[in-house]
This record gives C-alpha cells, sequence and structure tokens, in this order.
C-alpha cells in the first residue's frame, strides 16, 4: 500500500512539473516597468509639462478679444439719471488687441523650469525603474530560495523513500529492531512535512512576486536562477540619486530668476476697433479705432525680492545639507555591503567544504544501513547533518544575491 502511495505522488509530481512553466528575473521585472502605475504618472506629468510650454508662448501671442457693452437709461417726464452721466445709454462692439513687449527674459525663465521640470521627471523614472526592480529582484531572489528549498526537500524525501524499502526488508528480517525502523518513520514522515510546509511557502511567494509585478496568475511555475552579478559601481556624485540635488540647485538659481523678471518694467501696447455710441446723434458715424501703451515700473514693494532672497538661500542651504549627508551614508553602505558580501563568500566556502565530509559520511552510512552494519540513529544523524549545511548554503547564497542586489541599486 505504501509503495502505491508513493507511486502515486511521484507521478502527480512528476505531471505537476511537467505542467509549470519557467520564468526568469527579466520577465517580472518588464512586467513590474511596464504595470507601475507611478511611471505612467510621470509620463503624463512630462507631457502636461509640454502643454505648459506651448501654454506660455500662446500666452505671449498677441491676446484678440472681442467686447460688447449695452446700457440704456431712460429718464421719463425729468426722472431719471443724469443724462450727463449716462448720455442716455450706451452701446458698443469692439475688437481688441493686446501684447506684452520686452518679455523675452521672463520667456527664457518660465522655458528653463520647465526643462528642469521635465529633467527631474525622467530622473525620477530611473530611480522609480531601480526601486521596482530591486523590490522584485529582492522577492524573486526569496521566492527562488524558497523553491531550492523546496526541490532539496524533495530530494531528501526520496532518498528517504529508497532506503525504507530496504529497511523495512531488513527489520522483516529481524537485522534492526521494530523500534529503529519507527524511529526511521518518524524521519520520513517529519521529511514529508517539510516538502508540504516549503511548497505553501512557495506558493504564497510566487503570489506575492506576480502582485509586485502587476500579474494576474495562479498557474505553477519554475523559477530560473537568477543569475545576477555586481555592476559596475557609481559613485555617490554620479548616482541617479544624487542628480536630484543637482536638479534642486537649477531649480532654486532658476526661482532667483522668475524673482528678477517679475521686478522689470513690463509695456503693454493695445488697440481696439469697432463701434461706440450713445445713439443720440448720427450713430452711424461712430465707428472707429483707438490704440495705446501703458508701462508698469515698480518702484517699493517692502523689500520683497530682499526677502525671497533670503528664502531662496535658506532652501539651499538645506538641499547642500541633505547632499553631503546622503553622499555619506551612500558611501559608508556600499562599503558595508562590500564587506557583507565578502564575509557571506568566505562563510559559503567553508560550508561547502564541511557539506563534502557529510555527504560523504550519508553515503558510508547508506551502504552500511542496506548492509545492516550501521544504526539508525547514526545514520539519521548524518542526514540531519547534512540537510543542515543545505540550508545553510540555501540561507547565505540567498542572503548573498540580496546584498548584490542592494550593491546594484546603486550602480545608477
Amino acid at each position: 500500500m505504501l509503495k502505491k502511495n508513493l507511486l502515486t505522488v511521484c507521478c502527480f509530481l512528476l505531471y505537476a512539473a511537467c505542467l509549470c512553466q519557467v520564468k526568469g528575473l527579466q520577465y517580472y521585472t518588464e512586467n513590474a516597468v511596464q504595470n507601475s502605475p507611478l511611471i505612467k504618472e510621470y509620463n503624463n506629468q512630462a507631457i502636461s509639462n509640454t502643454i505648459d510650454s506651448l501654454l506660455i508662448r500662446a500666452a505671449l501671442k498677441p491676446q484678440v478679444t472681442g467686447s460688447s457693452i449695452n446700457s440704456y437709461a431712460p429718464v421719463i417726464k425729468d426722472i431719471g439719471y443724469d443724462g450727463a452721466i449716462t448720455n442716455g445709454g450706451n452701446f458698443s462692439a469692439l475688437v481688441g488687441i493686446n501684447k506684452q513687449l520686452g518679455n523675452k527674459k521672463n520667456l527664457y525663465a518660465q522655458f528653463e523650469n520647465i526643462a528642469i521640470l521635465n529633467e527631474s521627471l525622467r530622473n525620477n523614472i530611473s530611480i522609480t525603474i531601480q526601486d521596482l526592480k530591486r523590490n522584485i529582484i529582492a522577492q524573486y531572489i526569496t521566492t527562488y530560495g524558497d523553491e531550492q528549498q523546496l526541490n532539496f526537500s524533495k530530494e531528501i524525501n526520496t532518498l528517504l523513500t529508497r532506503e525504507e524499502i530496504i529497511l523495512k526488508k531488513l527489520t522483516q528480517g529481524n537485522v534492526y529492531k521494530q523500534v529503529d525502523y519507527l524511529t526511521f518513520l518518524v524521519t520520513l514522515e517529519q521529511q514529508q512535512l517539510s516538502i508540504k510546509q516549503n511548497a505553501i511557502q512557495f506558493k504564497n511567494d510566487v503570489a506575492l512576486l506576480n502582485y509586485l509585478s502587476g500579474i494576474t496568475d495562479t498557474n505553477a511555475v519554475s523559477l530560473a536562477n537568477p543569475a545576477i552579478v555586481i555592476n559596475e559601481q557609481t559613485d555617490a556624485v554620479h548616482s541617479i540619486f544624487s542628480k536630484q540635488y543637482t536638479l534642486d540647485s537649477l531649480q532654486l538659481e532658476n526661482k532667483k530668476k522668475l524673482a528678477d523678471v517679475n521686478y522689470r518694467p513690463k509695456i503693454n501696447v493695445y488697440a481696439d476697433a469697432g463701434f461706440n455710441s450713445t445713439l443720440a446723434y448720427q450713430p452711424y458715424k461712430n465707428f472707429g479705432t483707438s490704440a495705446g501703451l501703458s508701462l508698469i515700473v515698480p518702484i517699493y514693494d517692502g523689500k520683497q525680492k530682499k526677502l525671497q532672497y533670503r528664502k531662496i538661500d535658506t532652501e539651499e542651504k538645506t538641499r547642500q545639507s541633505k547632499k553631503d549627508f546622503f553622499e555619506h551614508q551612500y558611501n559608508q553602505q556600499t562599503m558595508q555591503l562590500t564587506q557583507q558580501l565578502q564575509a557571506t563568500e568566505d562563510l559559503l566556502r567553508d560550508i561547502n567544504q564541511q557539506l563534502k565530509y557529510t555527504q560523504s559520511l550519508i553515503d558510508v552510512n547508506g551502504k552500511l544501513l542496506e548492509a545492516g552494519e550501521a544504526r539508525i540513529t547514526d545514520y539519521i544523524l548524518a542526514l540531519n547533518n547534512y540537510i543542515n549545511g543545505k540550508n545553510l548554503i540555501t540561507q547565505n547564497n540567498i542572503t548573498r544575491l540580496q546584498i548584490i542586489n542592494q550593491l546594484n541599486y546603486r550602480s545608477r
């Protein structure tokens, strides 16, 4: 009965493995970037900024408007508004044109502001992509580790199942005691429970990986080796994270330019043409035109410009302080991650070396067990040491990949 159940389980696992789709890291990162609402929002903001620049250009062109003002003030039996004020009424239909002159510096300052905003958006998109990739890769590595753990549990289960068949025959032949056989069965059942637990963890982490990537998929998958390597590192000054501080500095300088523009004299020319009459005398002759010029010169506003400069200088000090702190933290964290990576790789070499001896011990105990010359407890002890060693390798390999992921996050 046990053989039949094991055969059924093996067939099911083989069938499930055939149905699994193998998906790699690139599949998830590409979907995450494509489905990101934040990146779409930044792209839409860039389009909106382009429209703003067109609006600025349109506002500087001559503005043509049409207007019509019509009023009638009757005087009945000498009762009514004073005719000297109302002229009895006013009827007009005019087309006016207005244009501001000497506005090039204001125009350039506004265009420069939009250009800086668009550059900030492009930098934000780059940072967002880096953030997405870091989070997706981190979850992918964790999920890949779950699958490695699951596959290893299945390998141990296959090994124990094979030994169980041999051990059962030896127990029936009184080579081993019944209590030793039952101890072995407990170990086998614990391993089968580990498979179930690992399978649940793997399924949950795959679901979370799909969620973070914006993917709707409940099919079984198998993950390819992430195979990530360390990219060439970028220093703090030239990273995309530091670039935002440079753009902020340009933004503050542009604020000063816009403040200066507001204190320049403003000249407007205007003209209109149309019909303007009280209809009191020969209204058909009241078609005409007019033109004029207006000048606004700032004289005194309570030193607002000086206060604006002080405010901008304070913002610049804050920006510089944040930039200095960022560069210090960036370099320190990069150094720490590099040291952690080296320590983890050294530990992995030591564990792999020890695991070779543990593997040899299992092989020897397995042969002695099949020959009825080894104690089952010794075999189980050696097996547990081997499992612990493999688990340590998996955990530290995942840690190593996570550290590389953190370093690569800083490589742009």
